[in-house]
């Protein structure tokens, strides 16, 4: 659809749902918070795949190899639900940004 080499529009989509921060519970006193914690290269890839995938199976109706390139061509133009879980996730991070000392 995009006349674009689609291992090119994969690798795009991939670097653009990987996050940079993400955050971890950690019980400190009694008292639970979300720490931010920075992600390994691997691991943000992995997170970034399963979040691909996941937001291609919320939708319905159609087939599943439909719904997964409409998403990976929206996560390669930064648009998408994958697109909007990552800056969730950094908007997450970034307001804890406070409980980073606990690590």
């Amino acid at each position: 659809k995009t006349n674009k080499n689609p291992l090119s529009v994969l690798r795009q989509a991939v670097r653009g749902v990987t996050p940079d921060v993400v955050t971890q519970t950690k019980r400190v006193g009694g008292s639970t918070y979300r720490v931010p914690v920075e992600v390994a290269p691997a691991e943000g890839k992995a997170l970034a795949i399963r979040w691909l995938l996941s937001a291609c199976q919320k939708c319905s109706g159609r087939s599943t190899t439909l719904r997964l390139s409409d998403e990976l061509m929206d996560a390669a133009r930064n648009s998408g639900s994958a697109i909007r879980k990552k800056e969730e996730t950094h908007k997450v991070a970034e307001a804890n940004k406070a409980f980073a000392h606990f690590r």
